[in-house]
């Protein structure tokens, strides 16, 4: 099964779910230019010798996937030799903060959207690459705005974009007749079945604060609180996340810890994928990113459906979040054997190598013949998906994140503890808007 992603690009670069800004700083270059600059590159490593680039992430799953993208890599470029060492997730960002501050961070450095990403680049630790990567001028607006400062400033390539849903297992939705559901009372009605015939029904738990926020408030809230248009509205300071929209999608995602297993609150991220990947639980909900994971399980019944509606007839609100980005550190010791890396990254070639190798992570790079193919049905199943559903982002990832207490952090600790019943969902979206209140200018006003 395989399908073309060109409409996609069409779609990003169409949606408001971010401001546009002029790329004037990506200008383009003369033919002269363009053959000094490849002269340069070329000449950069002496004949005969090595150097080797670090390149960093937050996904340790991506071991042998990133290894198979960067021998391709390597063997273009025999004389640089590409060394992928990754970071546990709830690790990275104090970890890549303490190397780069102590001078010994890596070559390549994976970005994380919007706030985190740009508080890296605000310490001055990561090049700018509006005039070194003039290609970057061709991505979506949509995206490039993800790692760009508000003057414009671009200093990450847009490597991928995920989105959020329920994954589940086919052979158990078999057993019981049961079919995807489109409506939230489907969803609960559905929740309800499994839970009366003995089944645990989601692998989810409270170990760890982030997949709560980002996964489940984010993907299956957004179709409460209205989605991006209330995203917006709330990053204008139009809206608090003590309105009823907001809240309405607290006490949805309430609603499912009756389904959650028994214990959940000691289960971890790294456990709610191993007990959906070995078949103790019917569904989990989770990100595009980990269809690569289930796949590697074995899950040959893996099913998967997006978020239900609240009403029959509402339109999808979708978060297909810009995830991923790249940079590099201005402080490396190859710079240009890791920038000959980081233009790599903006080409059809290494997109196409990533979405073949992590399935669920989708590119942004135009491709000028027009086609990239996808294999996996239920990566196809996600971004079919988007087609005819407002797109948007994680809730408070964009501006009400860039200080202490981000709202990030607070919404991970808020529905930590709604969900073991320390806080309602009145009083978990009360926490989060009263410290956004303290520094976040629009809420001060």
């Amino acid at each position: 099964m395989k399908k073309s992603l060109l409409w996609l690009l069409i779609v990003l670069l169409s949606v408001s779910m971010v401001a546009t800004f002029s790329l004037a700083g990506c200008k383009e270059k003369t033919a002269e230019e363009e053959a000094v600059a490849e002269e340069e590159a070329a000449e950069a490593v002496p004949e005969g010798e090595q150097v080797t680039i670090k390149l960093t992430s937050w996904r340790t799953e991506d071991i042998e996937r990133m290894n198979r993208i960067n021998a391709v890599f390597m063997e273009e470029n025999p004389d640089i030799i590409v060394d992928f060492q990754p970071i546990k997730d709830t690790e990275y960002d104090a970890q890549l903060t303490s190397s780069l501050e102590t001078g010994v961070g890596a070559d390549i450095i994976w970005l994380r959207s919007f706030d985190p990403g740009e508080l890296i680049y605000n310490g001055g630790y990561i090049s700018e690459l509006n005039d070194v990567i003039p290609e970057l001028a061709d991505f979506p607006s949509a995206a490039i705005n993800a790692w760009a400062s508000d003057d414009g400033v671009i200093y990450g390539v847009p490597i991928a974009g995920v989105t959020h849903g329920v994954f589940y297992l086919g052979d158990i939705f078999e057993q019981y007749g049961l079919e995807e559901p489109a409506t939230w009372a489907e969803f609960i009605d559905l929740c309800q079945t499994l839970k009366d015939n003995g089944e645990t029904v989601f692998a989810q738990g409270t170990g760890d604060g982030w997949p709560l926020y980002e996964v489940i408030y984010s993907g299956l809230g957004a179709n409460f609180y209205g989605g991006e248009a209330s995203r917006q509205a709330l990053m204008a300071g139009d809206m608090r996340l003590t309105d009823e929209p907001f809240v309405d999608a607290f006490k949805a995602v309430d609603e499912l810890q009756q389904f959650f297993p028994s214990g959940y609150e000691a289960i971890n991220y790294v456990a709610m994928q191993q007990m959906f990947g070995t078949r103790q639980a019917a569904m989990f909900i989770g990100g595009s990113w980990e269809i690569g994971i289930f796949r590697d399980a074995e899950l040959d019944d893996l099913g998967w459906f997006a978020p239900p509606v609240e009403n029959e007839g509402d339109t999808l609100q979708y978060c297909f979040h810009v995830d991923m980005g790249v940079g590099i550190n201005k402080a490396s010791k190859n710079y240009d054997a890791a920038l000959r890396y980081l233009k790599w990254t903006s080409t059809p070639e290494f997109a196409q190598l990533f979405m073949e190798n992590l399935p669920g992570f989708f590119s942004y790079t135009p491709n000028p013949t027009g086609e990239y193919i996808l294999e996996d049905d239920v990566a196809l199943d996600n971004l079919n998906a988007a087609s005819g559903a407002d797109l948007t982002v994680r809730t408070v990832w964009e501006r009400m994140s860039r200080q202490e207490p981000s709202g990030n952090g607070m919404m991970e600790e808020a529905l930590i503890k709604m969900y073991t019943d320390v806080l309602t969902p009145e009083e978990a979206a009360a926490l989060v808007q009263d410290a956004l209140n303290t520094w976040y200018e629009p809420f001060m006003e």
